[in-house]
């Protein structure tokens, strides 16, 4: 399949409103202080707080513990266990690799998981300062693996995740594949990041259009995930092995500073002969989705990420 762009136009008058309000309170914050050591203190406190972002009526939630790390199932409105280990969602949160986790995503992955009708693993891997970037990477992989030892066939599970999660979700399929691990049946992304090169994303207009993200922010991000060795082209996963890749659905808005992150990576997908499709969102801000509740075509995203999830072949299909 060749690569596909599609536009979704219009942004209703609470997202223009929330939009605004974004870049009084939330950029100041991302800008002067999330990558400090107050900031990474911060965001370790962040996700707790969370538990006031009450997920939809009906949402069940389990928990779960790895070595180092927490999850939990998440099965939004409708949604049943998977007796017989079908489809599901694996699921990496973002929050710049310093905050985030399974409170602050909860809400959306409800979504998510209700639009697919399945239920979705949400992974709180590892972030700065108590791991560096391959520690995150190894995090996520560990839970693709308890998902195919607990019987899941790997084309039945989807990786997805949202701007540093968006990272992990191309970034965990690269090193599982590496790994000998079969690749994942699908990948959804929202707003993700795919290149630590920060120059691409300085030098778009978008540097100056992005609601709440400073460009800022990104070379020392890369210095501090890296653990102060060189930037080499393949820590960023856009220049990564990409042709063993399942289809990809990305999802972005059109005012973000990752919008060349996503248009780059859909360029390489597409060159490598994976089927991808970006869809880029009018006037959105950064991962709109998590802002459905303000920025209602966050709503109708998640329901044709959802869309994607259930129309991809199932693991007969794949067979044949």
């Amino acid at each position: 399949m060749d690569e596909t762009i599609q536009t979704r136009h219009g942004a209703g008058a609470s997202t223009r409103v929330f939009t605004f309000l974004l870049r009084f309170w939330l950029r100041p914050f991302m800008r002067y202080v999330l990558f400090t050591r107050l900031g990474m203190w911060m965001g370790s406190t962040f996700d707790p707080l969370c538990g006031v972002m009450a997920a939809p009526r009906g949402t069940r939630t389990v928990p779960m513990r790895f070595e180092g790390f927490a999850a939990e199932w998440v099965r939004g409105p409708g949604v049943t266990p998977s007796q017989d280990r079908g489809r599901v969602i694996l699921y990496f949160h973002g929050g710049g690799f310093v905050a985030g986790g399974l409170r602050s995503h909860r809400r959306m992955i409800a979504r998510l998981s209700a639009a697919a009708g399945v239920p979705a693993l949400s992974v709180a891997y590892r972030q700065l300062p108590h791991t560096t970037l391959p520690g995150t990477v190894a995090d996520c992989v560990t839970a693709y693996r308890y998902l195919l030892d607990e019987g899941f066939s790997p084309g039945e599970i989807v990786f997805a995740g949202d701007s540093a999660g968006g990272f992990l979700t191309f970034a965990t399929a690269l090193q599982a594949i590496r790994e000998g691990l079969p690749a994942p049946g699908g990948l959804v992304a929202m707003s993700p990041f795919t290149d630590l090169d920060h120059s691409a994303k300085l030098d778009h207009a978008n540097a100056r259009l992005d609601p709440y993200i400073p460009g800022s922010c990104f070379p020392g991000l890369a210095k501090m995930l890296l653990g102060g060795l060189p930037l080499e082209p393949l820590h960023s996963p856009v220049n990564g092995a990409l042709a063993a890749f399942p289809p990809t659905l990305i999802h972005c808005g059109s005012i973000e500073i990752l919008l060349p992150d996503a248009q780059l990576m859909t360029e390489r997908l597409a060159a490598a002969g994976v089927p991808v499709t970006l869809v880029i969102w009018d006037r959105q801000p950064h991962v709109f989705q998590i802002f459905a509740d303000f920025c209602r075509e966050g709503l109708r995203s998640l329901d044709e990420m959802g869309a994607f999830i259930r129309d991809l072949p199932t693991s007969a299909e794949h067979a044949a």
